[in-house]
């Protein structure tokens, strides 16, 4: 590739590649032939000290497309493992790798990586590549989760590469460059346990520990305060997903980020019409990753977490075990008190006990019986539109309300704090399936604005509009059928 001239750009550092050569390759993205981009995250790239690069500049398009890069780039992919759907597979990024690591403009280190950037030698029988549709879905997605103050990775640009993607049929191939806090996943020590030694596992602690959690280094116990600090992230994570009817759709152990990020938005979706048993991943044919499975798999996977880590609690097996079951139990707690919080706090209730669950339980059964919109739902209790639906005039419906309302009085909660309580834990838009397909295919054909006034919307998900038919969001006929590919 010739040489561009490129504009200046924060120091980057690789303090990953201290680690062990068994933790990673050493590796430069595959060159794309004609690299346009097609979206920029200004926010984010001002953030990063990144604002003077423009969208339309050639060195923007070939550097966040890995296809020429600057002095001191030194780039590498990482390998991992991890439970997929349940068995354990040896993994690695196949088409992902980290150019660096920056940091903001509040001195926070974070992880810049290339996806659908070409093979590497974890890339098995994969292309390495990333489909257009995969990388904008990606960006509105992860945006959309910022905007909900949901932890999660973040998506700074899409680059087209210009270049064929064949899946199902040949399509426009991108590479999307994705900013996390690290992309150590439950994966990697599952990799470092069950493949590595001793002194491997306990440095992929030490480096992942002083990145995330020097803290935990302090400890009477350091591997059982690193669990603590990604048990508490992951149920703060999770319960947020619960709470806006988030269904990630592929919760395998690689990808569960240790440090408590939504991460590797494949097959994921918003759910319209409530189901407990939701599945929209084409892939999860017996729902192992359906909506209401989604609280148990985090635990069973920070349960292969756990065990990846015995070795570090205690050299004495039985007595690792103990300590290992004994976090467990109390992660179960944490669940269940994060879990209540969130449903009470749905319906204006800021201190729900096991007393009151029944009536967020039946609630949840008559959306379940009803498929009730799981957004506009809450819109309607709160009082801030009137809908079309004829659903809320079903006699449960109203009733439930009315037992809602003595509920409230009897518990002494005024009418403006439990509005107030709803306001922030109930948002008022979310990226429906329908508009995202929408904006995915105008994507396909260059055209950016539908999935810009997307993540336009996304910046202020809980405001509320008055006189507003939110019944508009809804796409006719449900989506029941719909069904999300994960790219690969």
């Amino acid at each position: 590739m010739p040489a561009l001239s490129f504009p200046s750009h924060p120091a980057t550092e690789t303090t990953y590649t201290s680690l062990p050569n068994s933790f990673f390759q050493s590796i430069k993205p595959t060159p794309v032939s004609s690299p346009k981009v097609l979206f920029w995250n200004d926010v984010l790239a001002s953030e990063f000290q990144f604002s003077h690069w423009k969208k339309q500049d050639e060195a923007t398009a070939h550097f966040f497309s890995g296809t020429n890069l600057p002095e001191g780039i030194q780039p590498f992919a990482q390998a991992y493992a991890g439970h997929q759907f349940g068995h354990f597979t040896v993994l690695g990024d196949g088409r992902t790798i980290v150019m660096g690591e920056f940091k903001n403009r509040s001195g926070e280190r974070f992880d810049f990586q290339w996806k659908g950037s070409g093979r590497t030698k974890y890339s098995r029988n994969g292309d390495g590549r990333a489909t257009l549709s995969a990388m904008v879905r990606e960006y509105i997605m992860s945006e959309a989760m910022a905007g909900l103050n949901i932890p999660t990775t973040r998506s700074l640009a899409v680059v087209k590469s210009g270049e064929a993607v064949l899946r199902e049929e040949a399509q426009e191939g991108a590479v999307l460059t994705r900013v996390a806090k690290s992309h150590i996943r439950v994966g990697t020590f599952e990799y470092a346990y069950q493949t590595l030694s001793l002194e491997e596992l306990e440095s992929l602690f030490q480096y992942t520990a002083n990145r995330h959690a020097p803290e935990v280094l302090q400890a009477d116990n350091p591997a059982l305060a690193f669990l603590d600090f990604v048990m508490k992230r992951q149920v703060t994570l999770i319960t947020n997903w619960m709470r806006v009817g988030f269904i990630h759709g592929v919760m395998n152990t690689d990808n569960m980020s240790i440090c408590g990020e939504t991460i590797d938005y494949g097959p994921c979706a918003f759910m319209n019409g409530f189901s407990a048993k939701r599945v929209f991943s084409s892939i999860d044919a017996n729902g192992r990753y359906a909506f209401s499975n989604q609280v148990g798999i985090a635990q069973w996977n920070l349960a292969c977490l756990t065990n990846s880590l015995l070795p570090l609690i205690d050299s004495n097996q039985e007595t690792a075990i103990e300590l290992a079951k004994s976090k467990l139990t109390e992660m179960e707690t944490w669940f269940q008190i994060s879990y209540f919080r969130m449903l009470g706090e749905k319906i204006g209730f800021p201190n729900l006990t096991e007393k009151e669950l029944p009536l967020v339980q039946s609630l949840y059964q008559w959306m379940q019986d009803t498929e009730a919109d799981f957004t506009n739902t809450f819109l309607v209790l709160e009082g801030i539109y009137k809908p079309k639906d004829s659903i809320y005039d079903d006699t449960r419906w109203k009733d439930w309300v009315q037992g809602w309302r003595e509920e409230k009085k009897k518990q002494g909660i005024r009418d403006e704090d439990s509005i107030t309580l709803m306001q922030k834990s109930n948002p008022s838009l979310v990226p429906r399936n329908h508009l995202v397909e929408i904006a995915l295919a105008n994507a396909n054909q260059g055209l950016t604005s539908v999935a810009e006034q997307l993540i336009e919307r996304s910046l202020s998900p809980y405001k509320r509009e008055l006189g507003y038919d939110y019944s508009e969001e809804v796409p006719s006929g449900g989506d029941g059928t719909y069904r999300t590919f994960c790219g690969t």
